[in-house]
């Protein structure tokens, strides 16, 4: 009876464990989406969205086949008439309409546009959010209907944020260097350490201590580990010039982790952390000083390397 007793409580006290790592995982992999209309509303009201302007411009409305068997939702907006674009990946939790304030800046730069939802969010399909593991494949599915169209000799720049900017680091570093630039907006240089932290914060739990629990339950349900979300780990192999943003006001994604993917990354690069606000808000507090980074980058760094390569 008493091993009995014993096996019994050892596999209750598994399935503890067991359920817990179920529960953390569930957590970040069905993170609430925030509501479309919602997110439609906030952008108008802040004046980031004028309906009536957007509704104007040139655009289709794209299905993209997800290499992972679901179809990513996207819009083409092509107000000039040369090869000159820009491919905007969102947060976590928000659309393609939050890509919206960066598309009109590049847009009265001289690019045309791709804006698009992620897998799970928006109007794209999938099923789990994956934190750049799925989704920089989906941006290469993206990249290469591009070329479809506009042909390889595009000149191409690609814009992240938040998991939008860890899923372009990781196009870039882990599948293909294939744009002429990135911008990487307030992105997270390794998801397992990101994880700890946030769950350290919120459920002040013993994060270092679970993520070997989590990292087990991740590999079984989805099939990849947490080390493969570390843009820090393939950053190195991205040869194109990357501008990295971030708020020092930032207490959801530190922006030492910006700090380490911009000493880490080799070649032109570009680092600006002087911003306001909390996470991803750097655009939203200061606009005009948004611009004007992007144009130095553009003008210093990247212009300078395109006629090297020449």
């Amino acid at each position: 009876m008493k091993k009995r007793s014993l096996f019994l409580g050892g596999a209750l006290s598994a399935l503890g464990i067991g359920g817990l790592g179920y529960y953390i995982t569930n957590a970040f992999l069905y993170l609430p989406k925030k509501d479309e209309k919602l997110v439609r509303e906030r952008e108008v009201n802040a004046l980031r969205l004028i309906q009536d302007e957007f509704d104007a411009l040139p655009k289709e409305e794209v299905s993209i086949p997800s290499p992972y068997g679901y179809d990513l939702n996207a819009i083409f907006v092509t107000p000039h008439p040369h090869k000159k674009y820009m491919i905007f990946a969102h947060g976590v939790t928000e659309n393609k309409l939050n890509s919206i304030k960066y598309m009109n800046l590049f847009i009265k730069k001289g690019f045309n546009a791709v804006i698009y939802d992620h897998r799970r969010h928006g109007d794209s399909g999938g099923e789990t959010t994956s934190y750049g593991y799925y989704e920089k494949f989906d941006l290469k599915a993206v990249v290469d209907e591009l070329i479809r169209r506009v042909g390889d000799d595009v000149f191409l720049g690609i814009h992240g944020e938040s998991m939008g900017a860890a899923t372009t680091l990781l196009y870039g570093g882990g599948v293909e260097d294939r744009a002429d630039f990135y911008i990487a907006d307030c992105p997270y240089s390794d998801f397992g350490e990101q994880l700890a932290y946030r769950m350290s914060v919120e459920l002040n739990l013993p994060a270092k201590l679970l993520l070997p629990l989590v990292n087990r339950t991740l590999k079984w349900r989805e099939g990849y580990s947490l080390k493969e979300l570390s843009p820090i780990s393939v950053i190195q192999n991205i040869q194109k010039p990357v501008l990295f943003i971030h708020s020092m006001e930032d207490d959801y994604i530190l922006p030492k982790m910006t700090e380490e993917l911009f000493h880490k990354k080799q070649g032109a690069k570009m680092l600006h952390l002087d911003f306001r606000g909390t996470h991803a808000q750097s655009y939203n507090e200061d606009p005009e000083k948004y611009d004007r980074v992007i144009q130095q980058f553009l003008d210093e760094v990247v212009t300078p390397e395109k006629e090297d390569a020449r």
